[in-house]
């Protein structure tokens, strides 16, 4: 069996791609949700840190590469239907989003509106300076 047959076991979408959680490892936390292709798991299992794929750019990227802010993967885990992909993680510098704030769910339904709930931690001006 070759080392790289993981690769084949999610069933990747029409675009290549399954979404991946990540989640705090010490905390439980749903930190956020990203898009995988096959070089992003590799990157990701060989490294031991998360690499995704950017939709947007349609790159590779290793999380914290700009921001400082990596996550180190403790578990790599594969959903019950094979489409999904959970990364547990220790987040580096406490900041998960481009937002600044510890995770990208910080929105919360209440009351027919959404409402922020988590406080900004870094202003992303000085993470990543201007754009």
């Amino acid at each position: 069996m070759a080392t790289d047959d993981y690769l084949e076991a999610p069933r990747w979408g029409a675009d290549g791609l399954v979404p991946a959680v990540a989640q705090d490892a010490a905390s439980g936390r749903v930190l956020t949700l990203a898009w995988m292709n096959r070089d992003a798991l590799a990157a990701t299992v060989a490294s031991g840190y998360a690499h995704y794929w950017s939709r947007s750019r349609r790159a590779l990227w290793r999380k914290g590469e700009t921001s400082g802010h990596g996550q180190r993967v403790v578990e790599v885990r594969l959903d019950c239907d094979d489409d999904a992909i959970l990364l547990v993680v220790e987040q580096e510098g406490g900041i998960a989003c481009h937002t600044g704030r510890e995770r990208c769910f910080y929105k919360r339904l209440a009351d027919g509106q959404w409402r922020e709930t988590d406080p900004v931690l870094a202003d992303p001006e000085v993470i990543y300076g201007r754009r």
